[in-house]
């Protein structure tokens, strides 16, 4: 079977999938964690997350020094990826959150490498539509990443947390939103991995999708149903959109009762899920 590749969503690094990648290794499949454009190994702090004393006013406006990175730019570097580790041959992707569209625009602009598109709770936005614009629709209306995104998007070029607050509300917040289910220390750890800013062009990007490159490559997607960042009334509309699109091709459907992050709260159920696929 192909290399499974794994992707992590915004804020998140490669090594959100640690406790993944021992299960599914023991099960025969080979895999890798990669980061994606301005996350992990390609972070860049913005000043006011390590500066001291904490200046709450920088926090809103300073500019992202990832504002410059785009969904083009994340496409191109996870092409790269995935042609280095599958050797030309094509790899399984699994994106997790943000990473959906730039899945999308790499299995539309090489399908050859893409043996399976899998959807980990994540964006997969339709022909000509932009991630962003999925976060104003009435499916998206009660998530809970929302009200803790801080300035404006646009002046700053980034969906920017705040890491650094001692706000007790506001850090209880980032853990309903994303860790839910998981093991309250472990979520403190991976709390304390997390980077503030994900590149608003990666949101803002929309990709143009065909019979013959997204539409043609095998896709699942995997519903979290309790996801409090990603609401599975979203995630289905993804879905449904997606086989109108292109039924002849339709999107496997599974579901696990997890919150948006069951790497960390169920490794071994979701690697259970990733090995027989692709």
């Amino acid at each position: 079977m192909s290399t499974l590749v794994l992707v992590h969503g915004f804020w998140h690094g490669a090594w959100c999938w640690n406790e993944v990648v021992p299960h599914v290794v023991a099960g025969g499949r080979l895999t890798v964690a990669v980061d994606m454009a301005g996350h992990g190994l390609y972070a860049r702090r913005p000043r006011w997350s390590t500066e001291q004393p904490y200046n709450p006013e920088a926090v809103g406006t300073e500019v992202s020094p990832v504002a410059d990175v785009t969904l083009d730019d994340a496409a191109e570097l996870l092409t790269s990826q995935i042609k280095r580790i599958g050797g030309g041959e094509p790899v399984t992707v699994v994106a997790h959150s943000a990473a959906g569209p730039v899945l999308t625009r790499t299995a539309q602009r090489t399908p050859e490498l893409v043996a399976h598109a899998v959807y980990l709770t994540a964006y997969m936005p339709a022909s000509g539509v932009s991630a962003a614009a999925y976060t104003r629709l009435p499916e998206a209306a009660d998530d809970r990443v929302a009200p803790l995104l801080q300035g404006d998007p646009a002046a700053i070029g980034a969906l920017r947390l705040d890491f650094a607050t001692d706000d007790a509300v506001y850090r209880q917040g980032l853990r309903e939103a994303f860790y839910g289910d998981v093991d309250p220390v472990l979520a403190d750890a991976a709390t304390g991995l997390l980077t503030p800013d994900g590149p608003i062009g990666v949101m803002l990007g929309a990709t143009t999708l065909t019979r013959d490159g997204w539409g043609s490559v095998p896709r699942t997607y995997i519903v979290c149903t309790r996801d409090m960042a990603i609401r599975p009334g979203l995630q289905a509309k993804f879905v449904a959109e997606a086989d109108a699109a292109f039924p002849d091709n339709p999107t496997s459907v599974v579901t696990l009762d997890a919150s948006h992050s069951p790497f960390l709260s169920k490794p071994g159920e979701l690697a259970d899920l990733l090995i027989p696929l692709g």
